[in-house]
């Protein structure tokens, strides 16, 4: 054997010893001391590179204290399963006291020292008992006449803890002061015997009832102390916060959620995603393999559950790929986030977590999720939701499967290599061009809310973007970023990228709601683009959207199946929301509506065909305008009419009328929609005229509503003078070309 393989023996032999001692009568400095020798030896053992730190130590023990928790929490759900049927009432009390003392532990998970046990049992006038107590691998020894505690740990890896604390601060000074205590307990505990049988003559079978019938106390989740997560891992944390959804309250959640796991499954997700390409390639090339791809899940924990169980869990012939939108809208965005993050960290080459545009700091601001995480983390809440969003900018952007299917969660994207066109004698127009996957490889995509403007707005298309039943290449205005694009560019990027077919998601039942020419997204899915090179599809895996809100859409979610060796023929398999456990929302369909008009929502409406009809058309006669709200730098909303060729540049309104008051939510705008020399078009200033004419007024009108006449009949007389002059100008260009 080699010197390293001598080394790594005897280290291992170092961890089985100190794994093997029993703590008992070592002080806390010399069981720090052992721990830190163990860590340091399992690190050789395990070819760790880095030094071990006093924080692996205090991990380490961290780690214990939760075990001695989580065996507290078993101790209480026995004896409240229990029957106490035939038991004598010093039996009744001795057992309802140590279920106290256990559920008083059991609520400390995840605590930054073991203080807890010393507070928490020192403060504790507890009354010696003769019990011995033994469940779920943790020892609780109360000695008859001592003041101290025992508690010891036998963990996964045979590690035992043992905590030996004062029961009281009381000292023994004189076997006199032992003997009067003795008596003084003696006599307690006769007149404690008296009362509790008078109480079960009359109610004591009700007290038991109910206490057996409080909602079991879940058992804390603990990392593995190899590090290694494993199939029976997942599936316990899973079990465990379905029930914590349907039993406790978020502020609950990080008692049994410690943020020592959330630490360790973040961190060793994201050290997998920044080893990821931009665009993943997925080889999945076995007579039996399949994928699925999922679409929108919005914090839908329970949708999610029933979709990995109907669909068949991630294993060695069966991939996974999630389009992104983990978050946000829904109750359980950190459960389904959280969960998805297991599945990678257990099965990295066959589970694969895309990018959506709600994994960023703008969207989850608005929409909820922040909120959630700092109810269910308290005060250590902005650390867990600044360390998610850290996990959101690795998360890849797209993938490619088996060579021919591409999936993301918005769609294409423009080329960073710019191009112009000389449209008009007087004006260069930078004209869009569709992106590579080349190009999709280059980008950075550390970046947490993807830019509108500048080098990197390929990050933004490939979140935002949406496909459209016109043809062309265009700045989509309804959301504020992203593009449109037709199905001419779906067959131009299926045939420059050698794939043949698409499956993107971003779209809901409440995006597509209204439109004629594309599906309405009520079964899940819909075939957006049916070209000669292949499909486009877009994928929602979210049912009954939004979960909170004044109109939820009774739509089905669903999932994509792609078999090999056809990958590019999907099937898609609908299904109904599952019932869910009532929950407080963390934002509302309300609140949407006031935040879109700082362009954070995710469905805007995008109902475009008046846009394109006018750009087609080219003409004044239908002036169909989108009202797009903004808050201008004094806080008040206003409104400006935006087209799909014009770079939005809204005008601020000073009418100094409060429309809100009159139920009016997008008033007039003195901006509106004239053709341009380069064939686009542009927003114009309606001027202001000295003399306006209108209707007389209602005889005794009171404000707001006489100024709201006056600003309409100026408005109208600005539009009448402007058109006239418009008219004049056009009539005299005519007259000029004639003569």
């Amino acid at each position: 054997m080699d010197r390293e393989g001598r080394i790594q023996n005897a280290c291992k032999k170092i961890v089985e010893c100190i794994n093997a001692m029993s703590f008992v009568n070592l002080d806390d400095q010399r069981v720090h001391s052992l721990v830190l020798m163990r860590e340091i030896a399992r690190g050789v053992v395990e070819n760790r590179d880095r030094k071990v730190t006093k924080s692996d130590v205090t991990r380490a023990l961290h780690t214990s204290i939760e075990n001695i928790a989580s065996a507290c929490r078993d101790i209480v759900y026995k004896l409240s399963k229990m029957s106490y049927n035939g038991l004598d009432d010093q039996r009744i009390h001795s057992l309802l006291r140590v279920k106290e003392i256990a559920g008083k532990h059991a609520k400390v998970a995840s605590v930054g020292s073991d203080l807890w046990i010393r507070e928490s049992l020192a403060s504790e006038e507890m009354r010696p008992s003769n019990i011995d107590v033994l469940v779920g691998g943790a020892e609780i020894l109360m000695i008859e006449g001592s003041q101290e505690v025992e508690i010891e740990l036998r963990n996964e890896d045979g590690h035992n803890v043992v905590q030996k604390r004062p029961v009281t601060r009381a000292k023994r000074a004189s076997d006199n002061d032992v003997q009067d205590r003795e008596g003084q307990t003696k006599m307690f505990e006769h007149e404690s015997l008296e009362g509790e049988a008078q109480l079960r003559n009359d109610d004591a079978e009700n007290q038991v009832q109910g206490i057996s019938s409080r909602p079991l106390l879940l058992q804390s989740l603990i990392w593995p102390p190899d590090d290694h997560i494993t199939l029976g891992w997942i599936q316990n944390m899973t079990s465990t916060l379905k029930q914590l959804s349907q039993d406790n309250t978020p502020s609950e959640f990080h008692a049994i959620m410690p943020i020592t796991v959330v630490d360790k499954l973040i961190d060793n997700a994201s050290s997998i995603f920044s080893k990821e390409l931009n665009c993943v390639k997925i080889d999945c090339q076995r007579e039996d393999s399949k994928v699925v791809v999922v679409g929108d899940l919005h914090g839908q924990f329970h949708d999610l559950l029933y979709l990995l169980e109907n669909a068949g869990l991630p294993s060695e012939n069966q991939f996974y790929v999630f389009n992104g939108n983990y978050v946000d809208i829904g109750a359980w965005g950190l459960e389904v986030f959280l969960l998805l993050l297991a599945w990678k960290v257990l099965m990295p080459h066959r589970v694969y977590l895309l990018r959506g545009n709600h994994e960023s700091k703008e969207c989850t601001l608005a929409y909820g999720f922040e909120k959630e995480v700092k109810t269910k983390f308290g005060d250590q809440g902005e650390y867990v939701y600044s360390k998610c969003l850290d996990c959101f900018k690795l998360l890849p952007l797209a993938s490619v499967i088996a060579g021919s299917v591409y999936t993301t969660h918005g769609g294409l994207f423009r080329s960073t290599h710019f191009a112009y066109s000389r449209r008009s004698r007087r004006k260069r127009t930078q004209r869009l061009e569709l992106g590579s996957l080349e190009e999709l490889s280059e980008v950075k995509r550390s970046l947490i809310d993807a830019p509108i403007e500048g080098s990197n707005t390929i990050l933004a298309d490939v979140l935002w973007s949406d496909p459209s039943h016109r043809q062309g290449l265009r700045k989509n205005k309804a959301r504020g970023r992203g593009l449109w694009w037709g199905c001419d560019y779906t067959e131009a990027f299926l045939k420059m990228s050698k794939l043949k077919l698409i499956i993107r998601s971003h779209e809901g039942p409440n995006v597509r709601s209204g439109q004629c020419h594309l599906g309405d997204m009520l079964s899940g899915y819909s075939m957006d683009h049916d070209v000669g090179s292949g499909k486009l599809y877009t994928l929602f895996s979210a049912p009954d959207y939004p979960q909170f809100g004044r109109k939820m859409y009774a739509n089905e979610g669903a999932y994509a199946v792609l078999r090999s060796p056809n990958f590019e023929i999907p099937s898609f398999h609908s299904f109904k929301a599952v019932e869910r456990p009532k929950a407080d929302p963390f934002v509302t369909i309300d609140d949407e509506d006031k935040k879109a008009s700082s362009n954070h929502e995710d469905e805007i409406g995008s109902s475009d065909d008046e846009y394109e009809r006018y750009l087609v058309e080219q003409d004044l006669k239908p002036m169909m305008k989108k009202w797009t709200f903004f808050v201008n730098q004094h806080g008040e909303t206003s409104t400006a009419a935006i087209s799909p060729s014009q770079d939005y540049s809204p005008v601020e309104m000073t009418s100094g009328v409060d429309f809100k008051e009159l139920g009016i939510s997008n008033p007039p705008s003195w901006s509106v929609l004239f053709p341009d020399d380069a064939g686009g078009t542009k927003l114009v200033q309606v001027p202001q005229v000295p003399e306006v004419e209108g209707l007389p007024l209602p005889p005794g009108i009171e404000e707001p509503h006489k100024s709201a006449y006056e600003y309409s009949f100026k408005l109208i007389a600005g539009l009448k003078h402007m058109l006239q002059t418009r008219e004049a100008e056009i009539n005299g260009q005519k007259r000029r070309r004639h003569d």
